[in-house]
């Protein structure tokens, strides 16, 4: 907390609410800026000029990227989950959250935003879902053709990709880092179709540390709260756990029967991460490992399995 003493207040509050805590004991990790609690207003401000909200979730942890304050504030409004990124996610584990979502009877589906026909998912549910709705309300009422959609998310989660491929242009910036889209914005797909493309927005609250350390792999999450070292260490144990075959062979470690530290030192040994007087450089190690991960170089991987369902 040192390096923030000289900031002022308003600036420490646009950057950050809470580092790595300890409260009561548990640990947690939250992440939720001056301009997220501005963005959450603005988006119930906005949502009657719309007809439908997508939220835009990760596949490889459905219940971690979703923010249930957000939610909560929708009211009667329609609304499709976008589970995002399933090319990255393990195909089996998506399976589980498929069947636990049905039982949800909420709207979802599962996609990959670079697949053409899978994106064409979220227009046919979206349009579905209003047409319905618009029927049981006004039956007798001719239907319009034209959809409003707004796109919310945390940050990462791919809202920006997928407005770009709907609208076929870069209406939108994209960018690796967490928290960098502040504006509200509207972008014409065509006559027929707007979406309003909204800042990525965090939970207030993370309640469990180990969701926190998800988001933080996934990107969602920037260094300044959770670190490379941090982030990185619990890939490698989670991987070690999930798929130590695949994670071996990728980094071609001799031994995975050893401490963290040991198998940090094969990998960077057989990355060639060495400092000079042939010390290993840990850091270029920790980047090695996100970059792995975000980019699918370490195989389909994903974070949690869904509650079991009530009988």
């Amino acid at each position: 907390m040192s390096k923030i003493k000289n900031k002022s207040k308003n600036k420490v509050e646009e950057e950050l609410s809470e580092y790595l805590t300890d409260d009561a004991g548990t640990k947690r990790i939250n992440w939720f800026p001056g301009h997220m609690n501005k963005a959450v207003k603005k988006i119930k401000e906005r949502l009657k000029q719309v007809d439908i909200v997508l939220e835009i979730r990760d596949a490889r942890s459905p219940l971690a990227t979703g923010n249930k304050v957000i939610n909560d504030s929708l009211g009667e409004k329609s609304r499709l989950i976008v589970l995002n990124k399933t090319n990255l996610a393990d195909p089996e584990v998506i399976k589980l959250w498929q069947v636990w979502f049905e039982a949800q009877e909420t709207p979802f589906v599962f996609i990959n935003c670079f697949d053409k026909n899978s994106l064409l998912k979220i227009t046919q549910n979206a349009k579905k879902i209003v047409k319905e709705k618009r029927l049981k309300s006004n039956p007798d009422k001719e239907p319009r053709s034209k959809l409003r959609m707004m796109i919310i998310g945390l940050p990462n989660t791919g809202k920006s990709t997928i407005i770009n491929k709907l609208a076929n242009r870069n209406a939108t910036k994209v960018a690796d880092k967490p928290g960098q889209t502040r504006l509200q914005l509207w972008v014409k797909v065509d006559n027929d179709l707007e979406l309003l493309d909204t800042p990525g927005v965090m939970p207030p609250k993370i309640d469990k540390y180990e969701h926190g350390l998800w988001l933080a792999a996934l990107n969602s999450i920037p260094e300044k709260i959770v670190n490379q070292e941090d982030s990185s260490c619990f890939v490698i144990e989670h991987l070690i756990k999930t798929n130590p075959e695949g994670f071996q062979t990728h980094y071609k470690i001799e031994t995975l029967d050893t401490d963290l530290v040991g198998i940090l030192n094969q990998i960077a040994k057989s990355r060639g991460c060495i400092k000079k007087k042939n010390e290993y450089d840990y850091d270029r190690v920790y980047k090695m490992i996100l970059l792995d991960l975000r980019s699918g170089d370490l195989g389909p991987v994903s974070f949690g399995i869904p509650p079991k369902l009530k009988n």
